[in-house]
């Protein structure tokens, strides 16, 4: 039998708001345990929250960005269960009136073009943590802690349709949905921090079936890596387990990223298990029109409408334009380095931004903020290949040198140094030509036979003999002129 696998992601982006979306206790990261919990996130007696307004402007910013509705009136609820590091064993969150319904999410898989449906995106306190690890007790006995820092820290909660089929696009999805949180500066995206996190729910049902299977909950993964990971190993689970006769349970399931398993953390709760009702302590949520419209004139360019005008004013790709607007910090790279070239460059700078800078950046593993070659290093590298000064084989050893701090980067420079200015004088390279055509007879008269690749090797015999300095063009309108 084929199986068709069935997902839904839920996303909790941590809203850098600098203080907490009921208190002013601070969110900053890495407070000693318990100092950042005031007595509302601690739910004392007598204690009424206050909303955040700062975490309603970037929850409408957000929704702005993905064109969803945002909603006139949004109302808080109480969402009613028990945990140790919940102090007021109820989440304050929403749930049938969210600030943010519906919109759509745009990406590629590879070179394919994806769009996946949100249902909503709501606001929502975070719950403390608890520390089970190398924690001992007065006694010397095992224990666990409880930091209350992150009770009461904003979150968005953002919440896809069931419209992914692999787990490659749902982690599409995740990366597309965590560079236009970073990019609208909404959420700093810190996923080794907990400020990005994903709940995948995954089913699994026959091919040409219409009805979902029963779905499983992968609770709070923060790694892309781990989320494709969790979510082959649960649909291979749970197919082995139908197959073998078993019965998938609806149920939340952590991820062992050490065994590379899931395992069952509780039954999964309905909507109705949480004895959701109004929070009395606060009032709903008002958005108006001229809110909306204050918010949406402080809204940077965004992902789409970048790479609409970076396909329309400068001739890139479709494909070319989304890796170039990955992130915020890319597309700015790229804008500064074409804004030296001029315009006309602009597809080679692309070239040299998708492919040779970003190799050495993920093979050293940096962001592209902390490039040690600066847009204007790139685009006079890049001038001197336009101008043919160089070769697009030499510039890869100019780049390489101006990356190791050579000449303090400066690919003037380097090429003065180290002799590497191209071969463009017809008559040398003529000479050189003669040269090759007079040593190596028999790849001539392969040539004349009809073989194609023997013309490359008589351009390989040449750029060897020029040391790779002549101009490649040239080379190829000489030998063809001469073997016409």
């Amino acid at each position: 039998m084929e199986w068709e696998i069935v997902i839904g992601l839920e996303t909790h982006a941590q809203l850098s708001t600098k203080s907490k979306i009921f208190s002013n206790s601070s969110t900053a990261f890495g407070a000693a345990p318990n100092t950042q919990a005031s007595a509302i996130d601690m739910a004392l007696p007598g204690t009424l929250p206050v909303f955040n307004e700062a975490a309603a402007e970037k929850a409408i910013r957000f929704g702005l960005a993905v064109d969803a509705t945002i909603t006139p009136r949004s109302v808080f609820a109480r969402k009613n269960y028990f945990y140790p590091d919940l102090p007021k064993n109820y989440q304050t969150s929403q749930f049938d009136l969210p600030v943010v319904v519906g919109g759509k999410i745009h990406f590629f898989v590879g070179d394919e073009p994806h769009c996946v449906n949100l249902t909503r995106a709501h606001l929502e306190e975070d719950a403390g943590k608890s520390l089970h690890e190398n924690f001992t007790g007065l006694h010397g006995e095992s224990s666990t802690g409880i930091d209350l820092n992150r009770a009461g820290t904003p979150l968005l909660e953002i919440v896809s349709e069931p419209e992914m089929r692999s787990a490659a696009e749902a982690v599409a999805y995740a990366r597309a949905l965590h560079a236009l949180v970073v990019w609208l500066g909404i959420c700093d995206g810190n996923m080794q921090e907990g400020s990005f996190r994903c709940d995948a729910n995954v089913s699994v049902r026959p091919k040409g079936q219409k009805e979902f299977g029963t779905r499983c909950e992968l609770k709070n993964i923060n790694s892309f890596r781990f989320l494709e990971r969790a979510i082959n190993y649960e649909a291979r689970r749970q197919i082995e387990l139908i197959e073998d006769g078993g019965t998938v349970i609806q149920e939340t399931r952590l991820y062992d990223a050490d065994r590379d398993e899931t395992r069952s953390m509780r039954t999964k709760e309905d909507a109705n298990d949480y004895r959701y009702f109004s929070d009395p302590d606060l009032a709903p949520l008002f958005i108006s029109p001229e809110w909306i419209e204050r918010v949406k004139a402080d809204m940077p360019e965004l992902p789409a409408q970048k790479r609409a005008r970076f396909e329309s004013e400068l001739g890139l790709s479709a494909y070319d334009a989304n890796q170039l607007t990955v992130s915020r910090d890319v597309a700015d790279y790229f804008e500064q380095t074409y804004a030296a070239l001029g315009q006309d460059h602009a597809k080679l700078a692309a070239n040299w931004i998708i492919t040779d800078l970003t190799a050495v950046l993920n093979r050293e593993e940096l962001e592209i903020s902390q490039s040690k070659i600066t847009p204007q290093q790139l685009a006079k590298l890049i001038t001197r290949i336009a101008d043919n000064t160089i070769s697009n084989k030499i510039a890869r050893d100019v780049f390489a040198a101006m990356w190791e701090g050579e000449e303090n980067a400066d690919a003037d420079a380097i090429i003065e140094k180290r002799g590497l200015k191209q071969i463009s004088d017809t008559g040398a390279i003529e000479a050189m030509v003669d040269e090759v055509l007079a040593a190596n007879p028999e790849i001539v008269e392969q040539y004349r036979a009809g073989r194609d690749k023997a013309f490359n090797s008589l351009i390989g015999q040449v750029m060897k003999a020029a040391k790779g300095k002549a101009n490649p063009k040239q080379v190829s309108d000489i030998l063809k002129a001469k073997l016409g």
